[in-house]
């Protein structure tokens, strides 16, 4: 591993000796001094009009050409809505050129459907995230937000719905730059709810900028949803269908009306998703020298019966060229049901039967949310200067009813007793933050970024457990409580970003400080208890990119940041409740925040192929743990001592034909978990390898299709070590309707691979390891069309697209 990484550094440090290249900077505006997005920027050769490289404007309308080698250049510019442009002949040398602004005049007459499309690839490499494009892979329609996920590069998900970030836990996830402050149960349960059609595009951060929230130990997910700023009425609709074991349905309608200083926006959904999990678990006890004792082996089949419905509604108002204020609503209500049934074998040393169980546990959970977002942004001048704030409020919340009725029966299937367990577990989150952030270009070139955020979170878990005897409840006061928690975070941070020559540099200085308590109310058999804790902490991050050749084959990058993972707020709360006879799940009051330092260190290929060294350390890993005690498993979380985390990670997409891209993302990451545990040493370290390859194949200018799998070797994390795992999916779409409509099948789990297993370590006199049979092989078909009549309705170009990026960001 180490020879491994040396010569990779050695062949990067061999093209020092090269000389620079140059970039180009601009902007584009409309005729009205706006900033336009979403611009197409060509970059072509005077001396043939060859193309040399594209960009595409942000929402400020800046772009920026990298890595070009000095020459005679012209810009050829197209946009929807606007007349096409080139450019006078530019000439670059091996200094930055910075452009004047850019201004498109506005179609004079309706457009056809544009014949030949700048897709947008799969992947994007910037200097502090990995940008993700889920439209460019066909088999995400149909899909939701945690299955898109699963095909993002480094992301994994487990059945469970837990996200890992390059082989790490503890992933902070935002919508639209807001965080999302959900436990990982609820996270996944959001995600699911969420389809795919609403997602415009996934940043992956694992060294986020200090403007972003410090937690996240792996790092950063953002999701941004979709929202189209053209003018006039314009939108699109999606509906989908798939059949696994289970039926599935995805369906979403996104659209805007914008006309003078007003944009109005919306975006729907409605998911249905019935699926299934048959897992079987073996158990092992021992007595001190080790030999066998008894041993244990329950299947459980669980099918799960979801539908979730979500809706966005805002609305932008342009006081003025430069300010805008924004107002949006965001909803989701998800009814879920769950029908476990178990069967349990109780054997002896000799493998004899000694006692079965059987038990039936249906659950109904509601899950409800409802956000409101007011937000301001002013543009000082047409340099950049802005001023931006958010202020937000958040509410989760949950009801969960369920049954627990369990029979223990001796060998000959006699009952030898039976009880019921009602429970009924209601939950309320209550999130307030207010942010503001500034951005001030510097005469000489570079930004300076800065900004404060405060938040107050208040959340209240009732746990109501009742024995059902002679269809009486008797309350049960050993596993039921009231718990609730309060934290405020208040932050400041600094960031500012410049290039020197040849080198770009980011540093940014974020400072945090952490205040919570926690409340469990007694109840006749449990004292109250209370916790507070108030701490300040410092997250330091640093970028830099250096191009190595005036060709732009080579470019060399570095990040650093310092990272924090908090418990999350269920996870605190000292309380105890059954999953089954055999297992009990309990909270930690006394969960310590996780802390990390990660370093990266890249060189990118033509601006195709990026190989990344990355190092991470961690202490006081939060992870689930296991601890076996008179035979009974306890799961709850738990501060796992230190991790070390190293390895290397290839990206990038490779033309092999015109008609054939090739995606690749793999790593080769080594995971050290050491910590003392439950009264004993754990130790759980190994290497791992994950590989992610997709074909994508341009047929003609209607169809197109999708070749692509997954597959990891064993993976150590924390107590557990997974088994190898894969899959391999299919796509295929057409475009119908002028091209307007398009059709897609994909089927995901083709030879029914993806089942996930494992082995649980540091049990002390027990051994423990589990498989799973779920319900991973579905064939979606899906329609989707796009409409638009923004050129009949335009009236003016109102801009502040400035604010379009932080519009709901906390």
């Amino acid at each position: 591993m180490h020879k491994l990484k040396l010569t990779i550094l050695f062949a990067v440090l061999q093209t020092l000796l090269y000389a620079q290249m140059g970039t180009i900077n601009g902007k584009i505006w409309d005729t009205g001094n706006k900033p336009v997005e979403g611009a197409i920027i060509s970059l072509l050769r005077t001396q043939d009009s060859s193309f040399v490289k594209t960009a595409i404007s942000e929402n400020n309308g800046a772009f920026e050409l990298l890595q070009i080698k000095p020459g005679d250049f012209f810009l050829a510019i197209t946009c929807t809505g606007f007349a096409p442009y080139s450019s006078a002949r530019i000439q670059l040398t091996l200094e930055n050129l910075q452009i004047p602004p850019i201004q498109l005049s506005e179609s004079t007459q309706q457009l056809k459907e544009v014949t030949v499309v700048a897709r947008k690839p799969f992947v994007e490499k910037k200097i502090d995230r990995t940008i993700i494009n889920p439209d460019a892979l066909i088999s995400n329609a149909g899909a939701n937000s945690l299955e898109v996920l699963e095909k993002a590069p480094g992301i994994q998900v487990n059945p469970d719905g837990i996200i890992s970030l390059k082989g790490k836990q503890g992933v902070a996830v935002f919508i639209d730059d807001k965080p999302t402050y959900l436990s990982d149960a609820d996270l996944a349960n959001y995600l699911r709810s969420l389809p795919a059609g609403t997602i415009q595009t996934i940043e992956i951060m694992t060294n986020p900028p200090a403007k972003y929230d410090a937690a996240g130990n792996a790092g950063v997910i953002n999701i941004k949803i979709k929202k189209t700023k053209a003018e006039g009425f314009n939108g699109g609709v999606s509906v989908g269908y798939g059949q696994g074991f289970y039926a599935r349905s995805n369906n979403n309608v996104n659209f805007n009306y914008r006309v003078n200083k007003v944009n109005f926006f919306t975006n729907a959904g409605w998911i249905m998703n019935n699926s299934y999990q048959d897992l079987t678990i073996w158990r092992r006890y021992f007595d001190g020298q080790g030999a066998l004792n008894s041993a244990f082996t329950q299947q459980s089949y669980i099918k799960k019966q979801n539908q979730a419905a979500n809706l966005r509604l805002g609305m932008d108002y342009y006081i003025s060229d430069k300010t805008v204020v924004g107002l949006v609503f965001s909803g989701a209500r998800n009814p879920s049901r769950k029908e476990i049934t178990n069967n349990a074998r109780i054997t002896d040393a000799n493998g004899v039967l000694t006692a079965l169980n059987e038990a039936q546990c249906p659950s109904d959970l509601l899950w409800k949310n409802g956000n409101a977002n007011l937000n301001f942004s002013h543009q000082f001048d047409s340099k950049g200067k802005s001023l931006s704030a958010n202020f937000d409020y958040l509410n989760y919340r949950s009801t969960l009813t369920q049954s627990l009725t369990s029979e223990v029966f001796n060998p000959v299937k006699e009952s030898l007793g039976r009880s019921i367990l009602d429970s009924s577990l209601p939950s309320d989150i209550d999130i307030q933050s207010a942010k503001v952030d500034y951005t001030h270009p510097m005469k000489k070139g570079g930004t300076v970024e800065l900004g404060a955020k405060s938040s107050w979170v208040n959340t209240s878990n009732i746990a109501d457990f009742y024995d059902v005897v002679n269809n009486e409840n008797i309350p049960n006061y050993a596993f039921s409580n009231n718990f609730k928690y309060r934290e405020n975070i208040n932050a400041a941070y600094l960031n500012a970003n410049k290039s020197i020559k040849k080198w770009t540099f980011q540093a940014g200085l974020r400072l945090e400080n952490t205040s919570i308590e926690g409340n469990q109310l007694g109840n006749v058999q449990v004292k109250d208890s209370v916790f507070t804790r108030d701490y300040n902490s410092l997250f330091p991050t640093f970028y830099a990119e250096h191009p190595l050749d005036t060709g732009g084959l080579h470019v060399l990058g570095f990040s650093y940041g310092r990272r924090i993972d908090r418990p999350d707020y269920m996870s605190m709360n000292p309380f105890t409740y059954p999953m089954d006879r055999f297992t009990l799940y309990g909270g930690n009051p006394f969960l310590r925040p996780t802390f990390s330092n990660n370093f990266e260190l890249s060189h990118t290929y033509k601006n195709m192929l990026t190989t990344t060294l990355q190092l991470s350390v961690a202490k006081d890993i939060i992870n689930e743990t296991i601890e076996q005690r008179n035979n009974i498993f306890y799961s709850r979380p738990g501060n796992i001592g230190e991790q070390l985390s190293y390895g290397i990670s290839i990206n990038g997409a490779i033309p092999i034909k015109k008609w054939w891209t090739f995606q690749i993302y793999s790593e080769l990451m080594h995971n050290d978990f050491e910590s003392e545990l439950y009264g004993q040493t754990l130790k759980n370290k190994g290497t791992y390898w994950y590989v992610q390859p997709t074909c994508m194949f341009q047929i003609n200018s209607k169809w197109n299709a999708e070749l692509g799998g997954v597959y990891q070797t064993r993976i150590y994390s924390g107590q557990f070590v997974l088994i190898p795992v894969g899959n391999i999916r299919a796509a295929v779409a057409c475009k119908i309707l002028k091209d307007k409509g398009t059709i897609k099948l994909n089927v995901s789990d083709l030879f029914y691979t993806n089942q996930p297993g494992g082995d649980i370590k540091g049990l002390g006199n027990s051994a423990a390891n589990w498989y799973s049979l779920l319900d991973t092989r579905v064939a979606t078909m899906t329609f989707s069309y796009r409409f638009s009549k923004g050129q009949t309705l335009r009236a003016r170009q109102s801009g502040g697209a400035e604010s379009e990026q932080k519009r709901v960001r906390t």
